[in-house]
């Protein structure tokens, strides 16, 4: 039903920049949550940054203050902006869409590569 489709990743220097986006399709875009994780070699996918309906954030500790997720309801997308990128941060990132900050997934996206060579 709803459809995700991540882009903006690429190959960074340390301490650089990047903006992730994510198109969304179907659903009504502007009723959901959008949510940011990223998952690296070996580890377990992790939650980045969530945006609610309303424009209510919330960010993991080890990206507060570096990154920032913002929607545009006017295009369906999120964002997710990323400075001061360390090394750490490289992960494929995957955009999600919920029923609500801490409610059910709707749908996940493909995710975009990003790596941070130091």
């Amino acid at each position: 039903q709803v459809q995700l489709a991540e882009s903006g990743g690429g190959l960074v220097e340390a301490g650089g920049s990047l903006r992730l986006s994510c198109a969304v399709s179907g659903g009504i875009f502007m009723l959901y949550a959008m949510g940011w994780y990223r998952q690296a070699p070996g580890k377990q996918r992790e939650l980045v940054a969530l945006i609610s309906s309303g424009g209510i954030t919330k960010y993991a500790d080890s990206v507060q203050g570096r990154f920032t997720i913002s929607r545009d309801n006017n295009k369906n997308t999120v964002y997710l902006q990323m400075n001061s990128l360390k090394p750490e941060d490289t992960a494929v990132y995957y955009c999600n869409v919920r029923r609500s900050m801490y409610g059910v997934d709707i749908g996940w996206g493909q995710g975009t590569q990003v790596t941070v060579s130091s």
